[in-house]
């Protein structure tokens, strides 16, 4: 992977990146940056990948040598089409969607590419705003006014989970956030706070915005040990207790077959 430098232009990226710059925008994108920070973490490799929303950096938890952002405009590491990436196939470790299937032309084609580009057992990791919530009611509302973020299309939490499984990938985690009404002020979110606590439990299916971790599974791959692990194992199983137990029953017939 290269740097290529470019201009900052206005495009989608910048416009998503303007509103989470608003309370309602923050609020959400502090809610968001945890989730990626408790999964990513622990997630191993040499190369992860952000597509798109550059000015924030959803890998800062990540230890991986090699961090690089995707997109077609704004101060981005690698400057392309999401849906045609410039990388050989099997050659990322991490990917990560932080809403980029809402503004993306083509969804599907986008997670194929995400398919293509991951190593068997590579990790992708997302957020998409939930049409079947009050954000998704407030889009029906705002759409036409070309704000962001309501002028996304809003993909169902059951369309993206087919389309996973179709192309091989396992949900290894998710959840949903932002159960509060899409307030603009921020008085009226710290009111509504208390919506967060009881939406998990109470109405788990209408957060505003779905998290997954899903796992490229591809079969026929076996992972292949160091011979130190396979050795420890015979060693294990040539345990000297059961020569032990046979030699005491051996001497326990000797002693009772004597007249």
């Amino acid at each position: 992977m290269q740097s290529i430098p470019v201009s900052i232009e206005a495009g989608v990226s910048q416009g998503l990146a303007q509103w989470f710059r608003t309370p309602l925008g923050s609020y959400l994108l502090q809610r968001e940056f945890a989730w990626f920070d408790s999964e990513v973490g622990d997630v191993f490799g040499f190369n992860a990948l952000q597509v798109g929303l550059p000015e924030f950096d959803f890998l800062r938890s990540n230890r991986m040598a090699l961090h690089a952002c995707l997109g077609p405009d704004g101060p981005v590491r690698v400057c392309a089409d999401a849906c045609e990436m410039p990388f050989a196939s099997g050659s990322v470790d991490l990917v990560l969607l932080p809403h980029a299937l809402e503004f993306s032309p083509n969804p599907h084609q986008l997670l194929r590419e995400v398919q293509r580009v991951l190593r068997p057992e590579g990790r992708v990791v997302l957020s998409a705003f939930n049409p079947w919530s009050l954000w998704g009611l407030a889009r029906r509302v705002r759409a036409r006014s070309g704000d962001y973020p309501w002028c996304g299309q809003f993909v169902g939490l059951p369309r993206i989970k087919d389309w996973l499984a179709l192309l091989g990938f396992e949900v290894a985690a998710g959840r949903m956030t932002a159960y509060v009404p899409p307030c603009r002020g921020e008085r009226w979110l710290a009111r509504c706070n208390f919506m967060e606590a009881a939406g998990d439990r109470w109405w788990p299916f209408a957060g505003g915005v779905y998290l997954l971790h899903g796992v490229k599974r591809v079969s026929g791959v076996r992972l292949i040990t160091p011979r130190w692990r396979m050795a420890s194992s015979r060693r294990r199983l040539l345990s000297p207790v059961p020569q032990r137990i046979a030699q005491r029953e051996g001497s326990c017939h000797r002693r009772g077959g004597a007249p």
